[in-house]
């Protein structure tokens, strides 16, 4: 990243890099399962074309909240990866949070969300970014209206520094006993482990700590990082 380069232009180098080095990723019959946030929103505009006869890519973490749908902002992001690799689309109806744990479970039994879960489950490529709480430009889903305000004070609480597809992790790593990962639709940690390859990516020294935190948890096999990031990381370890 150039010298003084602001936030955003930060964001667009590490984006264009990505772009790169997701498209290499990407062959014939991949089932690749695609996280949204600010930085995959940005790296699905710099994917480098690529057809990969076969494939398919599906949404890996509702986008639903109070206020929206989601499905113009997480559409979007399907739509630029299914058009740079001429891939089959599926997407995930749901809300980023339940407001009732008992809702999730009764919902996950249908035959209709469990067509999309067993999907999840064969891919064998995951983008995805980490979210930041205590940034000074907060991830979307912190942002965009998802978290009540109560909510946010029990992250706070609970000692949650960031997300990885929208469930919530602490420095160090834990997120099984955290209430609110009960009602998130995202994939746990120990889920996306079984993914073979799972790619992250970061912009900006402020999400160091979450960061960290995902790398704790096992979910990176290969990270894509700006230079001061991860200067950033190697001093926080």
């Amino acid at each position: 990243v150039p010298f003084g380069a602001n936030e955003i232009r930060r964001l667009e180098v590490v984006a264009t890099m990505a772009g790169v080095i997701i498209s290499e990723a990407i062959a014939p019959a991949d089932v690749v399962g695609v996280a949204w946030g600010n930085t995959i929103a940005a790296v699905a505009d710099a994917l480098v074309v690529k057809p990969a006869a076969g494939s398919l890519v599906v949404q890996l973490n509702g986008a639903a909240n109070q206020v929206t749908t989601g499905i113009p902002y997480a559409g979007e992001i399907m739509a630029a990866f299914g058009k740079a690799y001429g891939s089959a689309l599926c997407y995930f109806p749901v809300p980023a949070f339940f407001d009732y744990e008992d809702t999730k479970t009764a919902l996950w039994k249908e035959k209709s969300i469990q067509s999309v879960l067993n999907l999840q489950a064969k891919a064998n490529v995951a983008v995805f970014g980490v979210g930041s709480l205590g940034s000074s430009m907060p991830s979307q889903v912190y942002a965009g209206g998802y978290l009540s305000a109560s909510e946010m004070e029990e992250l706070s609480r609970e000692g949650v520094v960031g997300d990885v597809c929208t469930v919530l992790l602490r420095a160090d790593g834990s997120w099984e006993d955290l209430p609110l990962n009960r009602r998130a639709t995202g994939p746990t940690p120990a889920a996306l482990q079984k993914i073979p390859r799972r790619i992250c990516v970061v912009a900006g020294v402020e999400k160091a700590i979450p960061l960290l935190a995902a790398l704790r948890a096992g979910v990176v096999t290969d990270l894509i990082i700006d230079e001061d990031t991860a200067v950033k990381l190697e001093e926080i370890c």
